[in-house]
């Protein structure tokens, strides 16, 4: 039988961390404590979010209250995979369920309606418009009457291959409507199975903590925005990688990442944060394991399209390099404001990119304590949706898991979805605005702030994130002396290679082995004791 954590106060209140529980006086203002010595909690005690999550206590009155000392979390046929499956599937029919206006004819009406019932989707659009009701077959065959950048399907392989099975198994005959009617709701039934595995990978990758995958599941990101694009299969392969690695099994962590990279470009970035805490702990072993994976995985599924037709391989990337300033970026707001596009964006992009790697990486390096896994991973991908060309509203779905495995704590992450709800409504407007003859929704200007404020909740994560790398006693994974659950063969791993302040620290304590009074006799030379004389009695 599992066993339940007792209730722990919230840290917004003031709260005991693992820093004073173990005795070790806290460092002075403005600088970064050193990691204390607290022993990792008991491996088969589960968290319940309701016994310290102020915001979880609220939430469970709805169903009597948080669980009491008796329940028997865990141990019924109820385990908290299968509930929190059932939790997808609810939501994700709901997701569909909102979807309705559009379904019974919006998408298939000109002008703005589909856009002002805020149900658009892009998958019933493309089985015609990319070739797949004709029976073209993606990658190979050219798309009729296209030209310049988009000849050819413009998905990872990956994708495409889903896209592909969506189709054969979409029903002949019929009216063109009662088709893409069809492929969607068949692509919407297959991304609900990769929002399940997608949960279930979550609540595997960090054991103790499996109902923070809840925050996954009842996300209203994934409500609104999961059978807007097939953005989910790269999440579910991605969250199944972060569970593989959470396991201590690098190679299929990095075959899942490598397969993840094939259906969608963002989950290579996983790769950095891991070779750096690797590089950290010496692990490179199982960084060589999990690089191979990953290139071997991928070249497995491109290399065959790209054997066999280049061009259409390769449209994804040219596509996506000459991407144009769109909607949900900063730059948007730029260009409209200036009336012109930033010359060289591709290049500032890429140095802005450069940049921030360039910090998570030092502070991977140089944090007083190793950061968790999943907190570098949700840094560096929210890193690149805030400063891409794009910022759709269903990349949301990309940071959800790696939100919830980063920081689990339902206060932050409800106001950034409260962010990102409001600016999948105003995008949805403001399309509405632009496309409709009687322009309903929001102008520029009421767009440009849906922007901002969903920049901004995005940006409010990652300062959370970092406040818990730097402040360990603050990081809600940590307060019982874990050390990185979802960080597999770097969990409890002493660190080889650092660098800044936890250099400085670990100095510090070895200095302090050393001082025979106080602090001011560290900067002396440390004598070697003498040899004993086995001549004296």
């Amino acid at each position: 039988m599992s066993g339940m954590t007792s209730s722990a106060p919230d840290e917004s209140v003031g709260q005991i961390g693992p820093i004073e529980a173990a005795g070790v006086a806290p460092a002075a203002p403005g600088t970064a404590p050193a990691a204390p010595e607290v022993a990792a909690p008991p491996a088969n005690t589960v968290v319940v979010p309701a016994d310290e999550d102020p915001v979880a206590a609220a939430g469970s009155e709805v169903i009597g209250g948080p669980p009491g000392r008796r329940a028997l979390l865990g141990v019924s046929w109820w385990i908290p995979a299968r509930f929190l499956a059932l939790v997808v599937i609810v939501v994700s029919v709901l997701g569909m369920a909102q979807k309705l206006p559009c379904y019974d004819g919006a998408w298939f009406q000109p002008g703005s309606p589909q856009y002002i019932h805020a149900c658009y989707s892009d998958i019933p659009h493309l089985f015609s418009g990319r070739g797949f009701a004709a029976g073209l077959h993606p990658y190979v065959d050219r798309i009729p009457g296209t030209s310049g950048d988009l000849q050819y399907l413009e998905y990872p392989v990956l994708t495409g291959l889903f896209m592909q099975v969506a189709a054969w198994l979409t029903p002949g005959g019929g009216t063109q409507q009662s088709q893409e009617q069809w492929f969607w709701a068949i692509n919407a039934g297959l991304l609900m199975a990769c929002a399940v595995v997608a949960v279930v990978a979550v609540s595997r990758t960090h054991r103790r903590r499996p109902w923070d995958a809840l925050l996954f599941a009842l996300a209203p990101g994934l409500l609104l925005n999961s059978t807007v694009n097939w953005d989910l299969l790269a999440v579910a392969l991605a969250a199944v990688a972060l569970a593989w690695w959470a396991g201590s099994r690098p190679v299929w962590a990095g075959v899942f990442i490598g397969l993840a990279a094939a259906a969608k470009l963002y989950p290579l970035l996983l790769l950095g944060p891991l070779v750096m805490l690797c590089w950290r702990a010496g692990k490179w072993r199982e960084c060589r394991a999990l690089l191979g994976g990953a290139v071997g995985a991928w070249l497995l599924v491109n290399l065959p399209i790209m054997l066999a037709n280049w061009q259409g391989w390769s449209t994804f990337y040219v596509f996506s390099k000459h991407r144009k300033e769109d909607y949900g970026s900063f730059w948007l707001i730029l260009m409209q404001t200036r009336g012109v596009g930033l010359e060289n964006l591709d290049l500032v992009i890429g140095v802005l990119m450069v940049l921030g790697c360039l910090g998570i990486g030092w502070l991977a390096l140089s944090a007083p304590r190793r950061p968790r896994v999943t907190q570098l991973a949700f840094l560096v991908v929210a890193a690149f949706v805030l400063v891409n060309k794009v910022y759709s509203p269903q990349y949301v779905l990309w940071l959800i898991p790696l939100a919830v495995l980063a920081r689990p704590r339902w206060r932050d992450f409800l106001i950034w979805q409260a962010c990102e709800v409001l600016y999948t409504l105003g995008i949805w407007s403001h399309l509405g605005f632009v496309t409709g003859p009687k322009q309903h929704g929001i102008g520029d200007s009421w767009y440009h702030f849906a922007i901002v404020l969903h920049l901004l909740g995005t940006l409010y994560l990652v300062v959370m994130v970092i406040r818990d790398v730097l402040l360990p006693d603050r990081d809600p994974v940590r307060w019982d002396g874990s050390d990185d659950p979802s960080g597999g063969v770097l969990d409890q791993a002493p660190d080889v290679f650092v660098l800044g302040n936890a250099r400085q620290l670990r100095e510090e304590a070895s200095y302090a082995g050393y001082a025979p009074a106080g602090p001011e006799q560290w900067l002396d030379e440390p004598h070697a004791p003498e040899p004993a004389d086995s001549t004296r009695p």
